[in-house]
């Protein structure tokens, strides 16, 4: 199985994926991932990947040229892609 993530953090995968049964699975061949820096996908001076919401409002969006830049690189075409947002329902200790 092979993972690509593509975040705007990457040193914070580091640790995740060379430790206990994720790193015994990737030295078996089992297993493999690939952390892609989405910042590196941007094409402005300042490696910005976000900007203000279309018709303003309180927070900031992903630009989608950086992320479809990203996704190209992975391989993702035809693949299976999972988006984390925020617009899912919450988990809390009742839910769980």
């Amino acid at each position: 199985m092979h993972i690509d993530i593509i975040t705007l953090f990457p040193d914070m995968f580091a640790d995740i994926f060379s430790q206990s049964i994720l790193k015994r699975a990737q030295n078996k061949g089992l297993f493999s991932v690939e952390v892609h820096n989405l910042r590196d996908y941007s094409t402005n001076k300042n490696h910005n990947v976000d900007d203000y919401p279309y018709g303003g409002g309180a927070g900031m969006v992903i630009m989608p040229e950086p992320l479809s830049r990203a996704l190209d690189d992975s391989g993702a075409k035809g693949k299976r892609v999972v988006f984390p947002t925020p617009s899912g329902k919450q988990f809390t200790e009742s839910y769980a």
